[in-house]
Formats: structure tokens, sequence, C-alpha cells
């Protein structure tokens, strides 16, 4: 898989799963409307996948 990705935290963790908010600072989002971007691998695409309710994914091209 070639490029990034681009994930914007939308909504709070509250009342949700310890594990998914783990998930949500291992990808570095701390804070609602944050932006990060992260290559787009089998690794971040898992990570992504379990918080994808939490999270809005945009794909970049290089």
């Amino acid at each position: 898989m070639a490029g990034k990705l681009r994930v914007t935290r939308i909504h709070s963790p509250i009342g949700r799963k310890r594990d998914q908010k783990a998930t949500l600072i291992t990808l570095g989002l701390r804070r609602n409307h944050q932006t990060v971007v992260v290559p787009d691998t089998p690794a971040f695409r898992g990570r992504i996948e379990k918080v994808r309710h939490l999270v809005r994914v945009e794909r970049i091209e290089d």
C-alpha cells in the first residue's frame, strides 16, 4: 500500500472501552477535531478499524 491517511478524531472516547481510548492515543489523537497523518500500512489500518466509529479517515495520494 502506498500513500498516507489523514485521520481526524470526531467523537469523544468517554464511555468507551479502555483499549479504544488507548488506540486513539497511540494514533496521536488526544483531542476532538485533532488531525494526524499516518502511513497507509496494515498496522495503522488495524488501529483505525478498531476506532472507526470515533474517527474520519481520508486517503492522501503522494
